[in-house]
């Protein structure tokens, strides 16, 4: 199956390259770490109880500015993490050291590809509820059914569009049309590949469903996790480009 192929090519990749996946990521993961150990300390669920301040505390005290600035160091070193991986693996650029080059035009086109892309999604995402909605009118039963579909719709329209963000971390530029023409006959794949990953992140999540949520430990597997999860999602767009765009094998 070419969906799985896909996957699992994008999983080697890491593997195959962790030492070169960890100088691309490794540093700049840690202002992630940073941004989610605030919001772990200072951003708790309340009124039940819980520990840490309410949002109004937070901004009495002065700490929404650091959120704020931490969620934007969060969005750079992603950016950074992003065009650095797809620059190892399509264009063979390695770290110096322990931090990828910096690509600043790059990664600004990245955002404004991936704005694009989450738009563009979020659109046909709200057509397709409106027509599950007039469904569940008529039958509520099938909303279970539907609630699963739409999840999958969602990552296959993200995977069909989504090729067009490595194209621009190498300066290819790749419209969100071409994007979808370049993957025009490869539904089945991407449809295995949607679904493989919904799987994948849902398997890995379990722990946290079955943890206490605001545990240490939770933390701590849910950051580890969440490297995984970042680049294997950054890989399989690689991957994706790299095969129906530049047409790289993956056997």
């Amino acid at each position: 199956m070419k969906g799985w192929q896909i996957f699992v090519h994008s999983v080697r990749l890491i593997v195959n390259n962790l030492g070169d996946a960890l100088r691309v990521s490794a540093l700049l993961y840690l202002v992630q770490v940073a941004h989610q150990i605030y919001a772990f300390a200072y951003l708790p669920a309340r009124p039940t109880g819980g520990e840490g301040l309410s949002p109004e505390e937070i901004g009495a005290s002065g700490q929404g500015g650091m959120a704020l600035l931490l969620f934007l160091a969060f969005i750079v070193s992603s950016l950074w993490i992003a065009v650095g991986w797809h620059r190892f693996v399509l264009e063979e650029e390695y770290p110096r050291g322990w931090i990828p080059q910096w690509h600043g035009g790059a990664m600004l086109s990245y955002l404004w590809r991936s704005i694009l892309v989450f738009l563009a999604v979020g659109a046909l995402m709200f057509v397709a509820l409106f027509v599950i909605a007039m469904v569940a009118l008529v039958s509520p039963a099938l909303i279970a059914v539907f609630g699963l579909g739409i999840v999958g719709l969602g990552s296959y329209l993200f995977f069909r569009l989504g090729v067009t963000l490595p194209a621009t971390a190498v300066g290819h530029k790749l419209s969100l049309r071409e994007s979808w023409k370049a993957t025009r006959d490869r539904d089945g794949a991407i449809v295995i590949l949607a679904f493989i990953t919904i799987a994948a992140t849902a398997l890995i999540q379990l722990p946290n469903f079955a943890g206490e949520p605001r545990s240490l430990l939770t933390l701590v597997y849910t950051l580890v996790t969440g490297w995984i999860a970042t680049m294997v999602g950054i890989s399989v767009l690689t991957t994706l480009y790299g095969h129906y765009v530049q047409g790289r094998p993956i056997d």
